[in-house]
């Protein structure tokens, strides 16, 4: 059994899906960024840097129960675990995780500053003060998209010809692309994948885990929560 701790974020999406699809038993323990959950001592001493998803697996190496947090590295300890979504060696092993890491270390951070920018910026701040990074972040946006279309040109998926891991990170980034900037009809290779990863089954139940769980608004206490002094106040 795998105790989930996470919200409906792409990150968190990732994990929800991940779990879906190797069909492993787990409890989800929704954890609201708007509310504060993530800096509860509890959760803290299973992720220190008070960020979702992360997981205990009750039965991890050696019988010994496992936290983990960073969803990559849960992505990868859980196809390590199962044997599922990630191959046991050679140069599709490696693919696999240069993917992975595209996304850690570019589309996730790109993709949500583009969406900060974009969105709750937007809602706040007066044009002068955020057309620079909208505009900065979009066209990163646009840039990673380029690379991926580039890639899904001659791939049925991001990392070859197996749907891996690193589809499912990517993916859940992929979902809502006009929050970024982003009309997915201009990138048809991107298009094609993302719609045959998004009619899955297990895409699909993954994409339901924690939906409908009630969330705090978005009110000045839940800004100050997710971006400004508290989430420092509060560790």
């Amino acid at each position: 059994m795998i105790d989930l701790y996470s919200w409906t974020t792409p990150n968190g999406r990732k994990v929800h899906i991940m779990l879906a699809e190797t069909g492993l038993d787990f409890t989800p323990h929704p954890i609201d960024i708007r509310a504060g959950d993530q800096f509860a001592p509890e959760f803290l001493t299973i992720s220190p840097n008070n960020r979702i998803p992360a997981i205990v697996d009750r039965d991890g190496p050696g019988g010994k129960p496992l936290a983990l947090f960073e969803s990559g590295a849960i992505l990868h300890y859980l196809a390590e675990k199962t044997g599922q979504l990630l191959p046991a060696d050679g140069a599709a092993r490696y693919r696999v995780m240069e993917w992975l890491m595209f996304q850690m270390g570019g589309v996730g951070p790109m993709f949500g500053q583009a969406n900060h920018f974009r969105i709750y910026a937007a809602e706040r701040f007066p044009e002068e003060q955020i057309s620079y990074g909208r505009e900065r972040y979009t066209l990163e946006v646009k840039r990673l998209y380029g690379v991926m279309e580039k890639r899904l040109a001659d791939n049925q998926y991001i990392a070859g010809d197996r749907y891996s891991i690193a589809d499912i990170a990517i993916y859940p980034w992929c979902r809502n692309p006009e929050r970024r900037g982003v009309d997915q009809a201009d990138y048809p290779n991107v298009l094609r994948w993302f719609n045959q990863v998004d009619a899955r089954p297990a895409v699909i139940a993954g994409n339901r885990i924690l939906e409908g769980v009630p969330r705090a608004d978005m009110d000045d206490k839940a800004w100050n929560i997710m971006f400004g002094a508290a989430q420092f106040e509060k560790r």
